[in-house]
């Protein structure tokens, strides 16, 4: 019985790392396709606050189990001394999306500790080529996600 809890609990950890990365991804398109034009075009910086407040409650969970179910998965899948070598499909998967979720971190940290502190109608293209490189990353760990089970990269 126990084992067979070992066994299937794999999927259930890609269950949750989907929901999460639903919620991420897709909040991010929301926000880029959604909300950033109107924002950028009639300078509605509480248009932005608004959508940031909600979101963050939902947004930043998904944003740690994604980290949390990914490291687990990846550890599951492959040694940890083996992910940056790029010899097989696995590593080179593995891979991307660390780089990817350093991509994400350094956004994330220039974002909440440069832009949104100084947050001005001056400053909001900035801020939107901002959300378009994070909603594009977010958009690459989906494809890269897919590329492991699917073979596409």
């Amino acid at each position: 019985m126990h084992l067979l809890f070992i066994k299937d609990m794999h999927k259930y950890i890609v269950l949750l790392h989907v929901l999460a990365a639903t919620v991420w991804v897709g909040g991010h398109l929301v926000l880029a396709i959604g909300i950033l034009p109107s924002v950028v075009k009639y300078g509605n910086i509480d248009l932005l606050n608004a959508f940031e407040a909600k979101y963050e409650k939902v947004g930043i969970p998904a944003l740690i189990i994604l980290v949390v179910t990914g490291l687990y998965m990846a550890i599951d899948y492959l040694p940890m001394s083996e992910w940056f070598n790029f010899s097989n499909d696995l590593s080179k998967h593995i891979s991307i999306k660390i780089i990817l979720l350093g991509i994400t971190i350094a956004l994330a940290l220039h974002a909440r500790l440069k832009l949104i502190p100084n947050l001005s109608v001056n400053n909001l293209i900035i801020l939107a080529v901002h959300i378009i490189a994070i909603t594009t990353v977010a958009v690459m760990f989906v494809v890269t996600g897919l590329s492991f089970r699917l073979g596409f990269l």
